[in-house]
């Protein structure tokens, strides 16, 4: 059509170069739809991080991300455990529509394969999908043959890849899954597992404690591998066990192959980091890199693991169009099974910050996670206050992707993926913080429910301050972010208000 134009021509070069402009933003041409990586910390504190006031260790990768990106204050996992919050955020539900809780190492599947999940979604809209790392979502349908494939697991949640930790660190059995086969396993040396019956085969730690890198609790003192005792009871596969001190090499070496397969694709990573879990046994590598002991030196080497990921993406030239997300699964635990003195070791170190309370509590440090967002060019880099939850990633990536969310699926997650990527500070109205009882976050104002019911035993035993008790309690954190003034009875209305809110989450169809 323009072959009797004469292109030398300055209004016409001019007009052919505007022509194509309306072409491009019309969206004939458009950029590839951006890699998605979430990179899931376990039991990570607000103030585990070096941006966010860690003292005594370095994170200067996650500070890079900071640096670069945007450092939220006030975002949120759903619960202050592990199970739980994992389930909300790949399905978009609270976790006590499905009573999900931590899981034993043989407990079956807890999400339906029938529902809509985050990466089902994300495959829907083009992804390749894939989860490297601790999964503790249970496998199978229950009492798990581990000789054989197993037939429920993360490809039927909608992962195309999944190299896994199955449960815990500190749960039998320590080998990896491989798209849900054990790795390495000699079917001449079948693996049993229980966690109930004493079963003969690895030694037990109550029996062998000469065995051991690390004492325990009586909780953790099952079958002896790597010198480490474990919850449950195992025998066989010796060839598969894996060994603690090359986990994190492992995993991010799976992780960088994961990135590397699909680099001419549009992907989604789940990097579910075993650091900074029990039993917190670093590499030589990263051995007194801290002054903090193994807690410390195993944020050095989850940070470290963090950098990989990013070098990777930058050697692969998709570090400008993936949007990375690095998060918590819950709050900060010290004193969690295995004596690596922790609490000794601290110093002036804060792990939740200026925060109360800790891994399975309902005070802030229990779900008040480290979060930062990072996509080169698409977010600003800064600071965000926004009151925000993981639950809400589902819908939120949906509309980054331009998705549909099916009818019925992610019934509690929100759009807020504007918030997430720094373009407003709008947040929730209402919060749910999951715990041992639940608590409520409607702006500066704290909300938690009563429960009567003593404190377990068991966390009382970890210096865990739970946060429930037989009173109502109302924070402000704009003036209290401690949680240390239960001013309650001074504001009948308010809690009133909250109480109702709390009843309408409760009552609403999952």
């Amino acid at each position: 059509m323009f072959k009797h134009i004469n292109l030398t021509y300055r209004p016409f070069r001019n007009l052919i170069f505007a022509f194509f402009l309306v072409i491009n933003s019309l969206g004939f041409s458009q950029d590839k739809k951006p890699n998605i990586v979430i990179i899931y910390v376990d039991d990570l504190g607000f103030g585990d991080i070096g941006v966010n006031g860690a003292i005594g260790v370095k994170t200067p990768n996650i500070d890079t991300l900071a640096t670069n990106g945007l450092n939220f204050t006030d975002a949120h996992c759903s619960s202050s455990t592990c199970t739980p919050s994992r389930y909300s955020l790949l399905t978009g539900s609270y976790a006590f529509r499905n009573n999900a809780a931590i899981l034993e190492g043989d407990a079956p599947l807890i999400i339906n394969p029938n529902v809509e999940t985050l990466p089902k979604m994300l495959q829907k809209a083009g992804y390749k999908t894939g989860v490297v790392g601790k999964w503790h979502l249970g496998l199978g349908k229950g009492k798990i043959n581990w000789n054989e494939k197993i037939p429920l697991g993360p490809k039927e949640v909608g992962f195309d890849y999944s190299f896994l930790i199955p449960a815990t660190g500190d749960r039998v059995p320590c080998v990896f899954l491989e798209n849900q086969e054990v790795v390495g396993l000699d079917l001449n040396d079948p693996i049993t597992v229980s966690y109930g019956s004493r079963i003969e085969g690895y030694p037990w730690g109550f029996q062998h404690p000469e065995l051991l890198k690390q004492h325990t609790d009586p909780y953790h003192q099952g079958a002896i591998i790597n010198g480490i005792s474990r919850i449950g009871y195992m025998k066989g596969g010796k060839n598969a066990l894996w060994v603690d001190e090359k986990i994190p090499f492992v995993l991010s070496d799976k992780a960088k192959d994961f990135i590397e397969n699909e680099k001419e694709n549009p992907f989604f990573l789940y990097f579910s980091l075993h650091d900074i879990h029990q039993p917190r046994i670093a590499n030589i590598k990263f051995v007194e890199s801290s002054s903090m002991g193994p807690r410390g030196d195993v944020i050095a080497q989850m940070d470290w693991c963090v950098g990989q990921i990013t070098e990777s993406l930058k050697k692969a030239n998709l570090l400008d169009n993936t949007l990375i997300i690095f998060t918590s699964d819950n709050g900060p635990i010290l004193d969690d099974g295995y004596l690596d003195y922790a609490i000794e070791l601290l110093g002036d170190h804060k792990p939740a910050g200026i925060y109360r309370g800790s891994k399975y509590s309902v005070y802030e440090a229990g779900t008040r996670m480290p979060t930062i967002v990072h996509w080169p060019n698409k977010v600003k880099p800064g600071t965000s206050n926004a009151l925000l939850s993981q639950v809400d990633l589902y819908t939120s990536l949906a509309c980054l992707v331009g998705q549909d969310v099916e009818n019925g699926a992610a019934p509690d997650s929100k759009d807020f993926l504007k918030s997430w990527l720094g373009k407003s500070k709008k947040g929730r109205e209402f919060l749910l913080e999951e715990a041992y009882t639940y608590g409520l976050r409607m702006g500066k104002w704290k909300y938690i429910k009563p429960k009567n019911k003593p404190v377990p035993n068991w966390i009382v035993q970890k210096f865990v301050d739970p946060g429930f008790n037989e009173d109502v309690q109302l924070f402000n954190l704009e003036v209290d972010p401690s949680e240390s003034k239960n001013i309650y009875k001074s504001h009948p209305d308010i809690v009133k208000k909250m109480e109702g809110e709390l009843a309408k989450i409760m009552n609403q169809k999952g």
